[in-house]
């Protein structure tokens, strides 16, 4: 594989862990305690959609070629998501009287539960959306990089989501308060604001787009019941290189969480581009350890810089 597919291959991961690391950042910005149950947030879009697209998978003519019924199956699988994370909040989380270490604690008993009734309907192996395979663009073949329309349906479905989300916080009424919220929870509740109402926007589109990341892992890899948490720790790291509570920084994060992912294969072959080195030498470290660099980033952004790219300090 050359470098530029490497690159295309960490711009389309990226691109799903963007829209993971953006929900949990939300979440912890407002609800003030880092859920782990979010890994398996996903997991429950996915599987929707999964579903869903059961139902309406010949819906439609192709849009990059994706059947319109994919889109619905999308939808639907952001709608269950944030609904399942908004009863979750409403039943289990908003009641407990206990802190942010308590309710963290919590989120992984119902990290636990998801998992358990997602197995328990359809087992713990692998599935894949049942749709065709699709030849690289010809276009990008040159150039050494095989990528099909499906990629480029997820860089592009993920692009609109995120615009979609600046454009939220910065123009709307909901947004400003929900930027309010998480600047200062007492002030804005003596302003007027309905946090509680606010909190529940929060869970729906934080939980929404961690559906949305779901789904698109799933046309991407495949989908299993602990698919989720796989790559919760990849999320965890960048939102924390990012700056745990900043939606922004989620972003940056994210994209260089999921680049460096993807390019940990090139670390063997550094030595080979440096001159008057043997061809042998190199960092030997393959795919393989990808999430053990993701979490060694995260532990060194914690000891040297708690606050990320543009965040509060992470406790």
């Amino acid at each position: 594989m050359s470098v530029l597919e490497y690159l295309a291959n960490g711009l389309v991961f990226s691109s799903i862990i963007v829209l993971s690391s953006i929900g949990l950042s939300l979440v912890y910005s407002i609800a003030n305690f880092a859920n782990f149950a979010h890994g398996d947030t996903m997991t429950v879009g996915a599987y929707t959609a999964l579903v869903t697209f059961g139902f309406v998978g010949t819906l439609g003519a192709e849009v990059l070629g994706l059947p319109l019924g994919f889109f619905l199956a999308l939808v639907v699988g952001v709608a269950v998501a944030a609904a399942v994370a908004v009863v979750t909040h409403k039943i289990v989380y908003e009641p407990l009287d206990v802190g942010s270490i308590g309710l963290l604690i919590t989120s992984i008993g119902v990290a636990f539960v998801y998992r358990a009734i997602i197995q328990l309907g359809f087992g713990t192996g692998f599935i894949e959306f049942q749709i065709p395979l699709l030849r690289p663009i010809e276009a990008l073949l040159p150039f050494g990089i095989r990528m099909t329309l499906h990629d480029v349906a997820i860089v592009a479905s993920a692009a609109v989501l995120v615009a979609g989300l600046h454009a939220l916080l910065q123009y709307t009424d909901l947004g400003r308060k929900m930027r309010a919220t998480a600047d200062n929870p007492s002030l804005a509740r003596v302003s007027g604001i309905r946090t509680d109402r606010i909190e529940i926007w929060t869970w729906v589109i934080g939980a929404g787009l961690a559906g949305a990341g779901g789904v698109f892992l799933g046309l991407y890899n495949n989908i299993s019941p602990r698919m989720g948490f796989n790559i919760l720790l990849v999320v965890f790291a960048a939102v924390i290189l990012g700056g745990i509570g900043s939606v922004y920084g989620a972003m940056a994060g994210g994209f260089l969480i999921g680049m460096i992912n993807q390019l940990t294969p090139i670390l063997p072959r550094l030595g080979q581009e440096i001159p008057f080195v043997p061809e042998s030498f190199g960092i030997p470290i393959g795919i393989e350890y990808a999430n053990a660099i993701a979490f060694l980033i995260m532990v060194a952004v914690l000891l040297v810089r708690p606050s990320g790219i543009a965040g509060e300090e992470a406790t």
